[in-house]
């Protein structure tokens, strides 16, 4: 791991409504995922980890707070900047798998890369590599309503690093999977952040996941508890 911080908040919040009916669904969140590093989000549902996740990654816009990409601010960035910054800087992965069951494994796994304009040959040679990493070379062809629940995520997370992300955001990726599938997707992943200094911050309800992090967060009821890890420094606002 190294000490390049790739993504951090400071005092993030959300909430919905107001008055009596105000639902404060994350309260004050402050933190930081350095490349090479596998945070995870631990806590029960409902306790405002998507919440989190989704604003982190620009999906939705804090009522209080800023995250940084880098030394970019997310908040209050253009949707026309955030566009880009989810295509080529930040990688998805989603408890329900989100794949486009029109297109092949090849070809869920280049969209991202033809919305960056890369270069076909360039693509295809990725798409192969990308394929072979997570154990699907032999399944290219196939679309995702032909693969099991555990190739429909590994797919996942091939689409998510096709365009070489800084970060990944995984929301539940172990969800829907079985203990033994769990457990080797989040090998993946793990090997994917250590071996190629991307930083990542998963969510799980999984205690059995907790060997794969350097840190961990728990959170409940909106609320960031004490980080627990190998690495748990200050943070301090970019300059």
């Amino acid at each position: 791991m190294s000490d390049d911080v790739v993504l951090r908040c400071e005092g993030l919040s959300r909430s919905y409504g107001s008055g009596a009916t105000e639902v404060r669904a994350l309260v004050d969140a402050t933190l930081e995922v350095r490349a090479g590093e596998l945070v995870m989000l631990r806590g029960p549902s409902g306790s405002g980890k998507t919440t989190l996740l989704n604003l982190l990654g620009g999906l939705d816009v804090p009522s209080g707070g800023v995250v940084w990409l880098g030394e970019r601010q997310v908040t209050g960035a253009s949707e026309r900047d955030l566009v880009e910054l989810r295509r080529r800087e930040i990688g998805y992965v989603f408890q329900n798998f989100a794949l486009l069951s029109a297109l092949t494994a090849a070809e869920n796994v280049e969209l991202p890369m033809r919305l960056v304009g890369l270069a076909a040959d360039e693509r295809a040679a990725r798409v192969e590599e990308l394929l072979r990493i997570v154990g699907l070379a032999e399944h290219a062809q196939q679309r995702p309503d032909e693969l099991s629940g555990g190739q429909q995520q590994r797919l996942g997370i091939a689409r998510a690093v096709a365009n070489n992300p800084r970060l990944i955001i995984a929301d539940e990726p172990t969800g829907q999977l079985d203990s033994l599938n769990a457990e080797a997707m989040m090998s993946l992943i793990s090997s994917l952040v250590h071996e190629r200094g991307v930083a990542a911050i998963v969510s799980t309800h999984d205690r059995r996941m907790a060997a794969h992090a350097d840190r961990i967060f728990e959170i409940r009821d909106g609320r960031l508890g004490t980080r627990r890890g190998r690495h748990a420094g200050p943070i301090s606002a970019p300059g």
